[in-house]
């Protein structure tokens, strides 16, 4: 397939999950993809899937010299881009009352500082016409035990519409696609035990409408919309959750699901 044939693209945090997805896609369409991540493992993994059409690149989204540097490999290896894709992101689950200083940090720091100026470095690389497309989270009811990572999410949704209207004088378009449950290596939470990791995922399933979790391929599929089809949208979020933050669940055994 040639359908993203000589475009070239930016997706950081690309070494897993959505991101990995979304690059494999690019690929297989013919784009120069460049993808970041943080664990070695990941990078070596990402590099043997995506193969020779792909650059896979360690960086810290959390650190501001680690995007400096960032940005300076970009313009080397790829110079002027059609999307960036800012997908990575951090989550724990924590109960309101034992959330630390530290824990609230990291997330900010990765989610929304990360984010923010990660698409300020990138931006001037973004070709006139081109897109930037954000990861945030679904807009449902408040979860218990992701007031933080929510808080931080919500944050780039309204960093995301502020850049779209300052970016529309170089025709580039920002949008963001807000996931619900979606089955990935981590489901979007690092570090849960094989016990937790099944209790979230049947929460998510009977929660979500559909009655299942997304795939790391239906976001991309999604992402990709936004990047190259969508092309008079922007300050927009696209709901990619099966349904859970616009319609009411089903009632299923004669109980409403909820």
């Amino acid at each position: 397939m040639d359908r993203y044939a000589g475009t070239k693209a930016v997706i950081v945090g690309g070494t897993i999950g959505i991101g990995l997805a979304t690059a494999s896609a690019l690929v297989e369409g013919g784009a120069d993809v460049l993808v970041t991540g943080r664990s070695e493992r990941n990078l070596a993994a990402a590099r043997a899937a995506l193969g020779p059409r792909a650059h896979v690149a360690a960086s810290d989204t959390a650190s501001l010299d680690a995007i400096g540097a960032l940005g300076q490999h970009v313009e080397a290896t790829l110079g002027e881009v059609d999307l960036v894709f800012i997908n990575a992101g951090v989550a724990a689950l924590e109960p309101f009352d034992q959330v630390t200083e530290a824990g609230f940090d990291q997330m900010f720091d990765v989610n929304t500082k990360g984010a923010f100026f990660t698409a300020q470095r990138l931006a001037p690389l973004v070709l006139e016409g081109g897109a930037i497309v954000f990861t945030t989270v679904t807009d449902a009811t408040g979860t218990p035990t992701m007031s933080v990572y929510t808080g931080s999410k919500a944050a780039v949704r309204t960093i995301a519409q502020a850049l779209a209207a300052e970016l529309l004088p170089r025709r580039i378009r920002v949008n963001t696609v807000a996931p619900g449950f979606i089955r990935t290596p981590t489901l979007g939470v690092a570090g849960m035990s094989a016990q937790q990791r099944e209790a979230f995922e049947q929460a998510g399933d009977e929660i979500t409408p559909m009655g299942r979790h997304g795939t790391a391929e239906e976001v991309a599929r999604a992402v990709l919309f936004l990047a190259f089809e969508a092309t008079f949208t922007t300050g927009a979020e696209l709901p990619v959750d099966g349904g859970v933050s616009r319609v009411d669940a089903p009632v299923r055994g004669g109980e409403r699901v909820a």
